[in-house]
């Protein structure tokens, strides 16, 4: 027998619930012993749950029970689950996490933590909700040596960007209308400003590269800048925009991670990716490029991902799952100002000043100010385009996906 117990009966928690009880008869065949949900922590009461019996409110019934061998964190943050993420694997009990803010600030910590208590930490929903990428990227690809991983990470911001494209919403009107559907927070500006993607981006990294990636080392940029006069122009060039999360590792080993818009070339893999979905491209010497593509979030897509993390450490309850990365630090990760890219750029002035930069492609939208330019460059940094620009006054400058 193993007990489980959950942090945090929100949507992610219960989806678990409901996973572990509908499909019990399955998981424990696969498992080849019964797993079994002894505690819910929160606090709240659920009388009208079918669940509403296991409810506690205090951690350390969860932490001092000898029986629970495995703890779901579904909290969110890192500040009440880094706690009881440390006092739990302290206790020796396994823990696996759908909180993509506490595996990139602390993953390398917790690991090691559950390496010297010898028990599992897994957070496979933690970047691509139902997606399973991390451990693919650290079993199925073991043998290549990877060189790239970048993706659609937020379904929230590729759902405003779809809409945008299809419908000619304003930025604004997508956004409402996400939030409206249940697809946006109240306050997204996690999601917008592309804070999830970049938390998101820090896991794939450490998992592909073997370093820990901190957030506040990754240059992020969301999409709140992005008009539909940027739709027009990346649709007349046969590009789509968006948001992506990129981690490349460099020829001197250091890893260059960002999140910022692109333009996405129309008959690329990810120019098709629509709607809330997500898709993440992995580059190796030996396998080439494989994408992952599916629902990035949501209650049951998300709770898979996490039942089957706990299948894994039911399996490996006597020997610990091995998942782990080196530490971070200043020489680990670095921005993407000394990489070359094509630029697309909207600005304030004239053709004539426009074609002055250097591999300039002029690009035309109908109903386009008299003042208003829009082209393409050839490849060169960022610090170089600025110099380039001249009496242009930029209002929207993205990167070229190639």
């Amino acid at each position: 027998m193993v007990n489980v117990a959950i942090l945090g009966f929100g949507t992610v928690g219960s989806g678990v619930a409901e996973v572990l009880a509908k499909n019990a008869d399955h998981i424990d065949q696969k498992v080849e012993t019964p797993v079994r949900l002894k505690y819910i922590l929160d606090v709240r009461d659920f009388p009208d749950s079918p669940f509403g019996d296991k409810v506690v409110h205090d951690f350390s019934i969860i932490e001092n029970d000898p029986t629970v061998d495995i703890v779901v964190e579904t909290i969110g943050g890192a500040t009440v689950a880094l706690d009881f993420t440390r006092r739990a694997l302290t206790a020796g009990k396994s823990v696996v996490s759908s909180n993509k803010e506490l595996v990139a600030e602390h993953g390398h910590e917790l690991l090691q933590l559950a390496a010297e208590k010898g028990v599992s930490y897994l957070f496979e929903a933690s970047v691509g909700g139902g997606i399973p990428i991390l451990r693919p990227l650290s079993q199925c690809l073991a043998a290549n040596e990877l060189t790239e991983v970048c993706g659609i990470l937020n379904g929230t911001t590729n759902y405003i960007l779809t809409r945008m494209i299809r419908s000619g919403l304003t930025f604004e009107a997508a956004l409402k209308e996400a939030q409206d559907n249940g697809y946006a927070e109240k306050d997204p500006t996690a999601d917008v400003e592309g804070h999830d993607a970049c938390r998101k981006i820090c896991i794939l990294a450490a998992i592909a590269f073997g370093r820990h990636v901190y957030p506040r080392q990754v240059p992020t940029e969301g999409i709140s800048g992005v008009t539909l006069a940027d739709v027009a122009y990346a649709e007349s060039c046969n590009r789509k925009i968006k948001l992506l999360g990129r981690a490349v590792k460099q020829d001197d080993g250091k890893i260059c991670a960002y999140v910022a818009p692109h333009l996405v070339d129309g008959e690329a893999p990810l120019a098709g990716v629509e709607d809330v979905f997500n898709a993440i491209m992995v580059k190796g010497d030996a396998i080439g490029d494989v994408m992952f593509y599916g629902r990035g979030a949501g209650k049951l897509p998300t709770a898979s991902a996490v039942v089957a993390d706990v299948m894994d450490a039911a399996r490996h309850i006597r020997s610990r799952k091995r998942i782990e990365w080196g530490p971070g630090g200043d020489d680990v990760a670095v921005g993407p100002e000394k990489m070359p890219f094509r630029w697309y750029v909207r600005a304030l002035g004239t053709a004539e000043d426009a074609r002055a930069v250097p591999g300039a492609s002029l690009l035309s939208r109908p109903g386009a100010p008299a003042d208003e330019v829009a082209f393409l460059t050839s490849p060169m940094t960022r610090a170089h385009l600025d110099g380039a620009l001249g009496a242009l006054v930029p209002q929207s400058v993205f990167r070229v996906l190639e």
